[in-house]
């Protein structure tokens, strides 16, 4: 008799419980999310992504680019991080909610639920709603980085080799085109690659032994340097002057971490007569004294040639053989 006394008091409270879950009314919760979500986006509205980004170290990146290419793909990585942030707080928001909601507070057992149908369909559509936005934006960014022009305003030919970069200004296109000026590094000196604002120019890459890969960080871009027929190509315009370091991204050698480069915008005028002074057979130090670039300014100056031992202490000298 008393276990059927309890039996009947357990489906009471149980219905009980059951309408007063219904009764709550859904309308009210729905409309707080959707003033939470309006106050989001309007609070995101106000932000453009560079100074979000600004306000916290650009998520890991570099900076915002210093080409249009580069410009989108650092707003398709802040719009991503601001996404997995939202998703991410949303998340911790439920999972404290139930913590602190459905809290043990007593022995009793609480309301069962078998399966709550609106709630599956959310977490259910909203991941492939988010991976589909993500998808499309990432393939509307990565056919503009790699977006060729029939006719670039300049064509330099990127030449890799261990370990140490030389940069061939070029007339036409392909190993067809007609190398007019070159810039060349050595262990002592690193070379400068002069480019213009403003103007569309075609990258052309080739390697004389391993793989190695073209990386500007500035740049937010990098590209690999493969050996052979294989010649990559990509293309973009700068809209920022300055200089800035190059580096091959790519374990090629012993002496991998010392293959560097400068990178060196500047207006449309002074490449002009840089490359001006270069086909006329000026050196590039010359050439950039031509264009105001005089004394230590007219080499290297964001990075220097690294003591690569190859000389006196080299590793492969006899005196410095283990046990010698």
């Amino acid at each position: 008799m008393r276990a059927r006394r309890q039996a009947a008091l357990h489906r009471r409270q149980e219905q009980v419980g059951v309408k007063s879950s219904a009764a709550r009314p859904r309308a009210v919760r729905l409309a707080g999310l959707g003033v939470g979500g309006a106050l989001l986006l309007t609070l995101l509205a106000g932000c453009s992504a560079d100074s979000i980004g600004a306000k916290f170290d650009y998520f890991g990146w570099p900076g915002t680019g210093i080409t249009p290419q580069g410009h989108q793909m650092y707003d398709l990585w802040i719009a991503s991080v601001i996404a997995a942030l939202v998703v991410g707080f949303f998340v911790w928001g439920l999972i404290f909610w139930c913590i602190i909601r459905y809290r043990k507070r007593g022995d009793e057992l609480p309301v069962q639920t078998r399966f709550n149908m609106p709630m599956e369909v959310l977490y259910t559509v909203t991941p492939v709603l988010v991976v589909a936005i993500l998808f499309y934006y990432t393939a509307i960014v990565q056919t503009s980085v790699d977006k060729l022009s029939k006719n670039p305003d300049q064509v330099v030919e990127i030449v890799a080799f261990k370990w140490n970069w030389q940069f061939n200004y070029r007339e036409g296109q392909g190993p067809e085109g007609r190398t007019v000026a070159s810039t060349v590094g050595s262990a002592d000196v690193i070379p400068l690659l002069v480019v213009p604002t403003g103007k569309k120019i075609r990258f052309e890459e080739t390697s004389r032994d391993v793989i190695h890969s073209f990386w500007v960080p500035d740049m937010l871009f990098k590209r690999d340097v493969f050996p052979g027929n294989t010649r990559n190509v990509f293309e973009v315009t700068f809209d920022k002057e300055g200089r800035y370091v190059g580096r091959c991204a790519e374990l090629c050698g012993t002496y991998h971490a010392f293959m560097q480069f400068e990178l060196v915008v500047v207006s449309p005028e002074r490449f002009d007569q840089f490359i001006k002074a270069k086909v006329a057979g000026s050196s590039t130090p010359e050439a950039m004294a031509v264009i105001g670039f005089t004394g230590d300014q007219a080499f290297a100056v964001k990075t220097k040639p690294l003591d690569t031992r190859r000389q006196g202490q080299s590793w492969y000298q006899p005196q410095t053989a283990i046990g010698k």
